[in-house]
Formats: C-alpha cells, structure tokens, sequence
C-alpha cells in the first residue's frame, strides 16, 4: 500500500480548484500534528523502532475543519506497551483496558487511546469480533467507513503521509459514506455500524452510499443483536445532528426504525374519508425536530419535539361534518412517555419529567395563541410550566409548520403577544415557581384543627383564587380569604397571631 505525499494529495484526486477548502488542508496537514503530544509520538516510535499513525475520526475532521478532542493512535505492535511509554515522557496517568488491548491518557483537553493494529473476525451471533495482531492496512480494513479509515504516519520517515487505500478523501469531497469493503459483511459483522453510518450521514450532511443504503435495508434484523442502551447512544447523536430530520428519514427508508422506534412509524401515512385528509404526522414531527433543532441543543427538548404528538395515532378519529381530531393527545401523550423512556432505556429522572411536562403542555400557548389572552390563563400556564416556560414556548413556536404564510404570520404575532403577557403576569403576579402565601401548617394553626379534609378545600382555593385574580398573590390577602372561606364550612378563628 502505497502512501501518499500529502504535497501532492490534491493532484492526485484531481481536486484543482485554488480556492478549495480541502487543497489548503490538505497543503498543510504537517501543520497539524505539530502539537507536542504528536512530537513524543514520534520520538517513541523511533526508539521502539515501530510505525504510528493518528487514525480515523481526528483525521477525517481535520480534513472537514472540524474541532475533534478525541484522538486514536495504531501502532503496529504493542500498543499498551507503546502508551506506557507516551504516558511516562508526558508524566500523565495512563487507563490500561487489557481486555481490549488498549490504553487511553488524557492530556488537557485531549483524550487519546492507543491500540496496537489488528484484524478482526466476527461470529454471526455477537458483534464483538475475534482479535488478532495485524498490519496498518488490516486495520484500515476493519474500520467502518472509508472517511474513518484515513490515516497520517507519525513515526520517523513518513511523518505527515497521509495513507488513504479506500479513497477516503474522494468520499469526503463528495460528502459520500460508504465502507471500506462489502457493506453487507461490515453491517452483518457489526449491525452497530448501521445506525453509525446514519448518524455521520445527519451529522456531516453526507449521503450514504446506494450499496451500503441496500445492504442496511437488507440486513435489519441484525439489529436484534445491538443492546438498547448502544442504539439509544447512537440514536440521540442523531437526534443531536445540525439537521436531525436526515436521519430519520434514513432509519425510516431503510426500515431500521421499524425494528429500533416502531411506535414513531405510526406516525406516518395520511388517511382520507369524504375527501377529507390530515397531514402526515410524521413528517410534521421531522419538521418540528428540525425547527427545534435551529433554537437549541437541549438533547431532551429534541425529545420532546419528537414525542409531542406520539399519541395522535392512538387518538385519531373521524367526525362527520368536521374532519379528523386527535382529542386528548397530549394527556395521552404524556402518559406514554414513561414507558417509552423505559423501553428505551433513556433516564427515568428529571429528564423524563420534563419531556412529559412538555408533551403535556405543547398546546396551551397555542390555544392562548388563536384566542384573547386572559391574565388568568398566562397565571394558569406559568404556574404549571415554571421554569419551563420558555423552553415550552421554544417547542410551540417549532410546532407551527404550515405552508401558509398568512398563518404563519398571525401564529408568531399572537405569540409575541403571549410572550410580553407572560412578562407582564409574571412581573406583577410572580406566579412562576409558586409557592402558597399561606401553607396548611397555617390553616391548621389559625382553626386549630388538625390535618384533614378542610384543609386541602382551603388550600386549594387559596391556589385557585391567586390564578383568577381574585386576590393578589400576597400573604395578607391570603390570611383574609382563608379566614372568610373557613368561616363559610363551619370553622372557627382560634389564633390571630398569624
């Protein structure tokens, strides 16, 4: 295998146009590995007289201009040994994993893992392949995709060689993924790979490879094999892409979210009766994915976005005269996405507590959107979102995806009224994280009854009074209308030193 001189990268691929990102890169890729970390690399390759080579992702994304902090070494031999040494000249820990046979050091803001190169074999029941010592080019073999297979030579003579036996750099200026060899063996051996090659596909913007497209369709079943915590790994980077929607409209062509999400690929398809249609919810939740995507990278935002309408299948009906309705979505929604996280095995925490808040409260600013904004029902939503309010508004402003640009505009107008109605409520009222300006220790105290029956009643007509704007939001106000409402059922002042 013949490396390439990285002077002449460009003329080889015929990439001639002077003003190309990639012929700079490519120009002065030894620029790159001039940090010092590279240097002791190097140094202890020549004293163990063996090859180096920094391959892979930090390759490929030093090609792409993209940040990369994590950084693979392949050194043909021992690699454990080889990073024993690196670790000592660097006088950092060195994390030894003899299973795998490799050794990570962090170093600052960088991690770096040493392997020594190899070549796999597979078993058609496990992913985990049979390991034994190989050459650089075995190693390149074994990697999943041809951008992830490029490799630069650390060791004395070839310093700054760029090896790249898969046309690797063809595929990053086509913005193509596809495998080193057979696509269908790489995705039989290692059904991971499929949903890694969807996620590079959502996360560069690249198109994956007709052939390795055919072979992930044919081969998913083999997903079975993939334990749920790695698929949820790989499916929230997806769901973190710039723009998620390439994604999942690969896992759904290709059938892998059938077998890995099933419950969103009922989403899909539009039903007609008396010529009257709903819109594909599917490709609405893609589009309110993507909107959302724009504002922020809360990962559980995204998720939220994804599951706000996961219940209209469920709650899907035909009503004569008016057309198809999905009542009650949202509560049934909501009550969905414990399990759905559980199946998942995403966490069962805060997380999904926030998701179910939103999926339960998606359609409220847009109800307060379409009608007169009542001071009572900004007090209503703030008091059930709390601090999740803007993050609520945030999905809401994403749920609108209509074409019709006279909807849009009054949509986002009425939203800005909404939005300075919530400042106004809030600044006045202070309902946001609200707390009873008179608890039930002192409606027990002022009665002098125990706790009981009464003292919810009153409790939660104190709550019901402040968010009606019967009374103000203040403890005197309170303490006045307590007195007046225990009076009413039978109760009696004891103490006024309240």
């Amino acid at each position: 295998m013949a490396a390439l001189n990285l002077s002449v990268v460009n003329l080889f691929y015929g990439f001639s146009r002077s003003n190309s990102d990639f012929c700079s890169v490519y120009i002065n890729m030894k620029q790159h590995i001039r940090h010092p970390l590279f240097a002791i690399i190097t140094e202890t390759a020549a004293e163990q007289n063996v090859q180096a080579y920094v391959i892979g992702g930090f390759v490929r994304d030093l090609l792409l201009k993209r940040p990369s902090k994590d950084i693979d070494v392949a050194v043909v031999g021992n690699g454990i040994q080889f990073a024993e040494s690196v670790a000592k000249k660097m006088r950092v820990k060195l994390a030894v994993f003899k299973n795998f046979g490799t050794a990570m050091l962090k170093y600052k803001d960088l991690e770096v893992e040493f392997v020594g190169a190899r070549k796999e074999s597979y078993r058609s029941h496990s992913r985990k392949p049979i390991v034994e010592d190989g050459t650089l080019e075995d190693d390149q073999k074994r990697r999943d995709f041809t951008i992830n297979a490029l490799a630069i030579a650390l060791h004395p003579g070839q310093v700054g060689e760029l090896l790249d036996p898969f046309n690797g750099i063809a595929d990053l200026e086509h913005k193509l993924i596809r495998t080193p060899l057979d696509p269908i063996e790489t995705f039989s051996d290692d059904p991971l790979r499929m949903l890694r090659a969807i996620r590079f596909a959502s996360q560069l913007n690249f198109t994956i490879d007709a052939l390795a497209f055919d072979a992930i369709k044919n081969n998913t079943e083999r997903i079975a094999i993939i334990s749920q915590e790695r698929i949820t790994e790989e499916l929230n980077k997806i769901i973190l892409s710039p723009k998620p929607s390439i994604g999942f409209k690969y896992l759904f062509d290709t059938g892998l979210l059938h077998k890995i999400f099933p419950l969103m690929t009922k989403l899909y398809g539009v039903d007609y009766i008396d010529g009257k249609g709903h819109k594909d919810n599917f490709y609405h939740t893609l589009q309110v994915l993507d909107n959302i995507a724009e504002t922020t990278d809360d990962l559980w935002l995204r998720w939220a976005a994804i599951l706000h309408d996961i219940a209209k299948p469920a709650t899907k009906r035909f009503e004569a005269g008016h057309g198809w309705t999905f009542h009650g979505h949202e509560d049934k929604g909501a009550r969905m996405v414990p399990k759905i996280f559980a199946d998942l095995k995403l966490p069962l925490n805060e997380k999904m507590k926030f998701v179910q808040k939103m999926v339960q409260l998606h359609l409220r600013p847009i109800v307060l959107a379409q009608n007169i904004v009542t001071d009572s029902a900004v007090r209503r939503l703030l008091f059930d979102a709390n601090d999740d309010i803007e993050a609520l508004m945030l999905l809401c402003k994403a749920d609108i995806t209509t074409k019709n640009e006279y909807k849009v505009k009054k949509y986002r107008q009425n939203f800005e009224l909404v939005q300075q109605k919530l400042k106004d409520v809030e600044k006045r009222d202070q309902i946001r994280n609200w707390q009873p300006p008179v608890t039930g220790i002192d409606i027990m105290h002022i009665f002098g009854i125990k706790e009981g029956r009464e003292v919810g009643i009153i409790k939660n007509q104190i709550r019901e009074a402040i968010l009606e704007g019967e009374i103000s939001n203040s403890r005197e106000a309170a303490i006045d209308f307590t007195i007046r409402k225990g009076e009413e059922i039978g109760l009696k002042v004891v103490a006024n030193d309240i």
